[in-house]
Protein backbone atom coordinates (compact mmCIF):
# COMPACT_ATOMS: atom_id res chain seq x y z
CA UNK A 1 0.00 0.00 0.00
CA UNK A 2 0.96 3.79 -0.68
CA UNK A 3 0.31 6.96 1.01
CA UNK A 4 -1.78 8.98 -1.21
CA UNK A 5 -1.19 12.06 -2.14
CA UNK A 6 -2.82 15.36 -3.26
CA UNK A 7 -3.02 16.28 -6.10
CA UNK A 8 -1.39 19.64 -5.29
CA UNK A 9 1.66 18.20 -3.71
CA UNK A 10 1.92 15.81 -6.79
CA UNK A 11 1.69 18.91 -8.87
CA UNK A 12 4.55 20.59 -6.82
CA UNK A 13 6.69 17.79 -7.01
CA UNK A 14 6.14 17.44 -11.01
CA UNK A 15 6.69 21.12 -11.15
CA UNK A 16 10.17 20.76 -8.85
CA UNK A 17 11.00 17.60 -11.33
CA UNK A 18 10.93 19.46 -14.49
CA UNK A 19 12.62 22.58 -13.22
CA UNK A 20 15.96 20.08 -12.63
CA UNK A 21 15.30 18.37 -16.02
CA UNK A 22 15.39 21.70 -17.29
CA UNK A 23 18.33 23.13 -15.14
CA UNK A 24 20.50 19.32 -16.01
CA UNK A 25 20.11 20.20 -19.89
CA UNK A 26 20.81 23.80 -19.49
CA UNK A 27 24.01 22.34 -17.89
CA UNK A 28 24.19 19.72 -20.67
CA UNK A 29 23.86 22.01 -23.42
CA UNK A 30 21.43 22.94 -26.31
CA UNK A 31 21.22 20.19 -28.84
CA UNK A 32 22.95 17.39 -26.85
CA UNK A 33 22.22 13.92 -26.91
CA UNK A 34 22.73 12.52 -23.36
CA UNK A 35 22.30 8.92 -24.43
CA UNK A 36 25.27 9.53 -26.91
CA UNK A 37 27.26 10.60 -24.42
CA UNK A 38 26.44 7.83 -22.55
CA UNK A 39 26.58 5.64 -25.44
CA UNK A 40 30.54 6.85 -26.00
CA UNK A 41 31.59 6.86 -22.46
CA UNK A 42 30.34 2.78 -22.34
CA UNK A 43 32.38 2.57 -25.72
CA UNK A 44 35.93 4.41 -24.07
CA UNK A 45 35.52 2.01 -20.61
CA UNK A 46 35.34 -1.21 -22.61
CA UNK A 47 38.33 -0.41 -24.68
CA UNK A 48 40.22 1.10 -21.54
CA UNK A 49 39.56 -2.27 -19.77
CA UNK A 50 40.31 -4.63 -22.77
CA UNK A 51 43.47 -2.49 -22.68
CA UNK A 52 44.26 -2.97 -19.03
CA UNK A 53 42.91 -7.04 -19.14
CA UNK A 54 45.83 -7.27 -21.51
CA UNK A 55 48.62 -4.90 -20.28
CA UNK A 56 47.98 -7.27 -16.93
CA UNK A 57 48.47 -10.33 -18.70
CA UNK A 58 51.53 -8.97 -20.44
CA UNK A 59 53.04 -7.69 -16.71
CA UNK A 60 51.84 -10.93 -14.85
CA UNK A 61 48.99 -9.65 -12.57
CA UNK A 62 48.09 -12.30 -9.95
CA UNK A 63 44.92 -11.21 -7.82
CA UNK A 64 46.35 -12.70 -4.64
CA UNK A 65 50.11 -11.87 -4.42
CA UNK A 66 50.79 -14.30 -2.01
CA UNK A 67 50.32 -17.04 -4.26
CA UNK A 68 53.25 -18.62 -5.83
CA UNK A 69 54.44 -18.71 -9.09
CA UNK A 70 54.13 -22.46 -9.54
CA UNK A 71 50.50 -22.07 -9.21
CA UNK A 72 49.68 -19.20 -11.62
CA UNK A 73 48.39 -19.17 -15.07
CA UNK A 74 51.24 -19.04 -17.33
CA UNK A 75 50.36 -16.43 -19.11
CA UNK A 76 50.65 -14.49 -15.67
CA UNK A 77 54.04 -15.65 -15.88
CA UNK A 78 55.16 -14.20 -19.33
CA UNK A 79 56.65 -11.02 -18.38
CA UNK A 80 58.47 -12.24 -15.04
CA UNK A 81 60.23 -15.36 -17.06
CA UNK A 82 60.94 -12.97 -19.63
CA UNK A 83 62.71 -10.72 -17.30
CA UNK A 84 63.96 -13.59 -15.04
CA UNK A 85 62.24 -12.20 -12.11
CA UNK A 86 59.33 -12.30 -9.95
CA UNK A 87 55.29 -11.01 -10.26
CA UNK A 88 55.95 -8.97 -7.32
CA UNK A 89 59.81 -7.50 -8.32
CA UNK A 90 57.93 -6.44 -11.33
CA UNK A 91 54.79 -4.60 -9.55
CA UNK A 92 57.43 -3.16 -7.29
CA UNK A 93 59.40 -1.58 -9.83
CA UNK A 94 56.41 -0.37 -12.44
CA UNK A 95 54.65 1.10 -8.84
CA UNK A 96 51.92 -1.19 -9.56
CA UNK A 97 49.62 -1.50 -5.81
CA UNK A 98 47.54 -4.96 -5.85
CA UNK A 99 44.48 -2.64 -6.15
CA UNK A 100 45.71 -1.68 -9.87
Amino acid sequence: MYAPISAEKQAARQAALETEVAALESKLGAGVDADAIVKKHIKLLHKYNEAKDATQILIGKVLKPQYSPQRCDAHVLQLATLKETTIRQIHEDWDLRDAD
